[in-house]
């Protein structure tokens, strides 16, 4: 019997709109959904590609759990567990899309997920989608970077003070938001954020001080140097 194949495709920020042709046309005729969440009602993911594809409601749905833990013996349990199931799914020749938020390259569940399926011997393909980060960048109005600029994506908000200091425009995913403000006010950087991005809960803050201490958990904040 010929063997499924895994595809991780990025269904974007938010904005279902900013699905790309393929990744709809993957979740359209893909035989089973596959989402990082025990509850499809709770994934945030899932909500994004039933707006963009209403079909996919009508999919049946393999639920992934990712915990969000540092509990590394928590997660390579879930993740084990993860792989054993969608590769039992794919042994009986049914393809997979398993649905992340943005780009399943960049900081997604995916990538944890996607070693352990094809070290089992299944075919995995990765399917791009547009960043959060990017996608804050058009909100801005601002490009990320020009010329020879350098670009650094940096998780959180830990070891703020050492990661402002790069040179060119720093991204900064989530993380420990009070720490990450500090550290650029210390630094004399300007900085702009969104919160939500292309969601209807979306907030743009064009000044550093406009940046709430408690913004929510989708938060990229975008420090330049030298710029206004």
């Amino acid at each position: 019997m010929k063997k499924g194949i895994l595809y991780g495709v990025g269904v974007g920020p938010g904005d279902p709109e900013l699905l790309t042709v393929k990744a709809i046309k993957l979740i359209k005729s893909c035989d089973i959904l596959a989402i990082p969440h025990r509850d499809s009602g709770e994934c945030f993911a899932y909500r994004i590609a039933v707006s963009a594809v209403p079909e996919a409601k009508n999919k049946p749905i393999l639920p992934v759990d990712m915990p969000m833990t540092r509990d590394k013996a928590v997660r390579d349990a879930a993740y084990q567990a993860g792989a054993k199931a969608v590769s039992k799914v794919l042994a009986e020749g049914k393809d997979i899309v398993f649905i992340t938020l943005g780009d399943p390259s960049v900081y997604s569940t995916f990538s944890y997920l996607a070693p352990q399926v094809k070290n089992l011997g299944f075919d995995v393909v990765w399917v791009p989608g547009i960043t959060s980060f990017c996608a804050s960048a058009a909100a801005l109005g601002s490009p990320l970077c020009t010329g020879g600029q350098e670009l650094h994506i940096i998780p959180g908000g830990k070891n703020a003070n050492d990661n402002i200091a790069f040179s060119g425009t720093k991204v900064f995913m989530k993380g420990d938001l009070p720490e990450l403000l500090d550290a650029i006010r210390k630094s004399g950087q300007k900085a702009q954020a969104v919160e939500n991005c292309s969601t209807n809960d979306e907030r743009i803050y064009h000044k550093l001080d406009d940046i709430p201490e408690n913004a929510g958990y989708y938060l990229v904040t975008v420090v330049k140097e030298n710029e206004a």
